[in-house]
């Protein structure tokens, strides 16, 4: 075909009436044609998208610019930033000719810009702490997290459901680890055998070591309080930009069980408490996941099947994910056909593997006429893509040859410094970064263990002056007396898990906080 008919091609399918996000400029026979540009409808971020490419060809810096791009459009996002290479975003660019360059070509403006950041962490990193407490995953999905079989699942329902009929707060790994002690041990096997059911010794020595495997994974950093609230995610500053919240994940590579624990419970958590909106709203949220494949590195069947589930489902939320990774192969297939945009950096062949998997790669694209795919993969330059996107009407675009457009934030990591100053200016890191360790399942069943093996009456009432809640003889008083107090009302509740076993509802902050914070 000729330039003129991809031209006209091209720019008839890419021109679209709502509102959209500039990914770069189009190219034909390797050359860029000026002003013919590349868009993703912001109506359909919400379909997903993937963007895969070897490493150095440019994917970091596409997920950089696309972010800007909807946090100008007043879209909130979340980065998971695994090799910390993208906190620069929240510090202005600099000039450079060969940007101005690439920019002019496309046909499109330039300037340096930084953007409103959160830094936030899972672990021991700088940053807003995200946890979440054991009773917020629910029996369900916290069996699928410890990979528990069907006999050891009943178990922990077993468990779920005697702390919330005794009001035990389940906070930590620590709590469900003490409540399983109690219930398979003495007094609290014998408690719970008619009205529960018993624990086999086989089930909890299973579910302990999947304990002490998580724990050592980093979970005892995850788990606890105070919650994250989902809402925190959707600030805005006050010009209308909304933030770009970045997950600094640099410390966990080697533990992909808390990364896929932590995932599961951000998107089911975001699942419920979203409003549904439905198809044709504007997103809310946009997630981008960089090296996706630890997702999935030891994902079991049932979590694969959870996260298929809430991927299907969650797009009606308005949030849209991209998986960013190597190779489109490092996303299993049935994850892979809900995505709808595709950037395509290159892909290197230096074996008879290598060319199979990037035939296999081009085979997933739509057919061209401008271009033999397999071949022009392995040819893209450094900031060069093969895109695909659906239109506003849901049908993909044709396959386009894209230069892709620069960060206008800086492409460089933060000093200590400036990640400090980020984290001291936030309006939400005091209130997460607190260290909390209220009287829970843990403490309330420690206090009767003790208070069983007093024998002396006065050292009874010595002990019950200084604690009451702890040394109770029996649960039923030590519940009583701890369900008084004005902190521990505001965490024991009945819990009403949804869909994937997680709440509805959590403790609430102040009206003013909330809605400063929150588009709800």
């Amino acid at each position: 075909m000729s330039i003129e008919q991809f031209t006209e091609e091209i720019s008839t399918a890419f021109q679209f009436s709502g509102k959209s996000i500039l990914v770069g400029g189009a190219a034909f026979d390797k050359k860029n044609i000026k002003g013919l540009q590349v868009k993703i409808p912001l109506s359909t971020i919400n379909r997903h998208g993937l963007i895969a490419g070897a490493t150095g060809t440019g994917k970091t810096k596409s997920i950089q610019r696309i972010a800007e791009a909807l946090s100008e459009q007043g879209v909130n996002v979340l980065l998971m930033d695994i090799k910390g290479d993208i906190s620069g975003i929240s510090k202005a660019g600099s000039d450079n000719s060969k940007i101005k360059e690439r920019m002019d070509s496309i046909g499109a403006a330039w300037s340096p810009r930084e953007y409103p950041t959160e830094l936030m962490t899972i672990s021991k990193e700088r940053g807003v702490r995200m946890r979440a407490t054991i009773s917020e995953f629910g029996p369900v999905l916290f069996s699928k997290v410890l990979e528990l079989n069907e006999s050891q699942e009943g178990a922990v329902a077993i468990i779920f459901k005697y702390c919330d009929d005794k009001k035990l707060p389940l906070l930590d790994i620590k709590d469900f680890r003490a409540a399983l002690q109690h219930l398979t041990d003495g007094d609290g096997k014998k408690e719970i055998s008619e009205s529960y059911g018993a624990i086999s010794t086989a089930s909890s020595g299973v579910i302990m070591r999947k304990l002490l495997e998580l724990e050592m994974q980093g979970g005892d950093q995850f788990f606890g309080e105070k919650s994250f609230e989902v809402e925190d995610l959707l600030q805005k500053d006050d010009r209308g930009v909304a933030f770009i919240n970045i997950l600094r994940l640099t410390d966990i590579q080697d533990r992909p069980k808390l990364f896929s624990t932590f995932m599961l419970c951000l998107l089911a958590e975001i699942y419920n408490k979203f409003p549904e909106i439905g198809d044709k709203g504007e997103p809310k949220l946009v997630i981008f996941i960089d090296e996706a494949h630890l997702i999935f590195k030891e994902a079991s069947k049932s979590l694969m099947q959870q996260l298929e589930t809430i991927i299907k489902l969650i797009r009606s939320k308005g949030v849209g994910i991209f998986f960013c990774t190597q190779s489109p192969a490092d996303i299993p297939d049935v994850i892979l056909s809900q995505l709808g945009a595709k950037v395509q950096h290159a892909l290197r062949a230096f074996t008879a593997k290598d060319r199979k998997d990037i035939k296999l790669v081009a085979e997933n694209f739509p057919s061209s006429d401008f271009y033999k795919t397999d071949e022009l993969i392995t040819e893209l330059g450094i900031g060069e893509a093969l895109v695909t996107v659906l239109s506003e009407k849901g049908i993909p675009t044709p396959l386009v040859h894209t230069m892709m457009c620069a960060p206008q934030s800086r492409m460089d990591v933060l000093s200590s410094k400036e990640q400090d100053e980020i984290i001291a200016a936030s309006a939400i890191a005091s209130e997460y970064n607190e260290v909390i360790d209220r009287q829970s399942a843990y403490e309330i069943l420690k206090g009767k263990l003790s208070a069983a093996q007093e024998e002396m009456p006065e050292q009874e009432e010595k002990i019950v002056e200084e604690k009451p809640n702890e040394t109770s003889s029996s649960i039923s008083d030590t519940i009583k007396a701890v369900a008084g107090s004005s902190i521990t009302k505001t965490i024991v509740r009945e819990l009403t898990r949804g869909l994937f076993g997680v709440l509805f509802g959590s403790p609430k902050r102040s009206a003013t906080r909330r809605k400063k914070n929150s588009l709800f």
